[in-house]
């Protein structure tokens, strides 16, 4: 399935807006989202990628290994340089680290912190690439909202950023036309891939002059913020399609769970059944050979499960290991 695009919205040719040496430019991003859009940036003809600028490496796993960030690990594997890792990008030393570089034009992705004006008003800007058809679903998880809605579409989107959230004018945008049965880490992957390319046609025509950004529609606005732990929780109460599309939203985190004996189910893959005479909310009974959880309105089946303290395996393995308890 290919993403439809409603093309580059072009301005007049300016005078004196052609663009001769190729304009320094940083990178800001840190997360897996970001990785397309500076391999692609950092072989772009029309910029000179003068820096990478990251989040600091931070404690990942039960051994709490120092771990830099995807963008890190890249920008070393590609032999970019210099790395920046401010811990506060908006402090006066990590903004003066950056301005050091006399970038024209900052790029973000998957970045995380608020950005300074300082680089807003670079005399190219700052472009952002946002994984969602704004003004829907602004802020930190737009991805994991997009699938919890059960939204038949989404896009890339490349703005100019203002000082709001996600607030910027639009520069270009992709539709890309869903399934239904997307994945948090797919989907992601998958406008990454998008926003690289996106990115990468859109760049030059910008630096031209060629483009026109465009306010955002003031109606249709969401927002969203971190998904915490506790947003993992099943509720038995809410009807079966939605908590499916909760296991599928909030992979890899926050996972999603069930509390059975004051043990957590950790369950990774679910699919909707209808419901059966006498099912009450919140009992676990079964559906062919794999548990279902009863909710207000079907049956949520699960597929894979990880109990606590065990491996991940079938719900029917799970189910019959129950049974041998029992």
């Amino acid at each position: 399935m290919k993403p439809r695009t409603d093309g580059l919205r072009r301005a007049a040719s300016v005078p004196g807006s052609s663009v001769g040496d190729p304009v320094r430019t940083v990178f800001l991003g840190s997360g897996v989202f970001g990785v397309p859009t500076l391999r692609r940036l950092a072989e772009h003809p029309s910029v000179e990628l003068v820096g990478v600028v990251t989040a600091p490496p931070r404690p990942v796993g039960r051994r709490q290994v120092l771990t830099s960030t995807p963008i890190g690990v890249l920008a070393v594997e590609l032999g970019l340089a210099p790395v920046l890792i401010p811990a506060r990008l908006r402090a006066p030393e990590g903004i003066a680290e950056i301005l050091a570089l006399a970038p024209g034009l900052a790029v973000l992705a998957d970045y995380g912190q608020i950005v300074p004006p300082a680089l807003l008003d670079l005399p190219h800007g700052a472009l952002n690439l946002h994984p969602s058809a704004l003004p829907r679903w602004r802020g930190a998880a737009p991805i994991p909202a997009t699938i919890l809605a059960g939204d038949r579409e989404t896009a890339v989107t490349l703005m100019r950023m203002d000082a709001g959230l996600d607030t910027g004018p639009v520069v270009a945008r992709v539709d890309v036309p869903l399934t239904g049965d997307e994945r948090t880490p797919d989907l992601e992957a998958w406008l990454a891939g998008i926003a690289g390319e996106l990115l990468n046609r859109s760049l030059g025509p910008w630096l031209r002059g060629e483009l026109v950004a465009e306010p955002q529609p003031a109606d249709g606005v969401e927002l969203t913020r971190p998904l915490r732990r506790e947003d993992g929780r099943l509720d038995p109460m809410l009807p079966a399609a939605t908590l499916e599309r909760q296991v599928r939203a909030c992979l890899p985190w926050p996972g999603t769970f069930l509390v059975l004996d004051g043990q957590r189910l950790v369950v990774t893959a679910a699919s909707v059944a209808p419901s059966e005479a006498g099912d009450v909310p919140g009992a676990l009974g079964r559906h062919g050979q794999r548990p279902a959880l009863a909710t207000a309105d079907g049956r949520l089946v699960l597929e894979w499960v990880t109990p606590e303290g065990r491996r991940p395996m079938t719900g029917e393995d799970w189910l019959r290991g129950q049974r041998g308890q029992g």
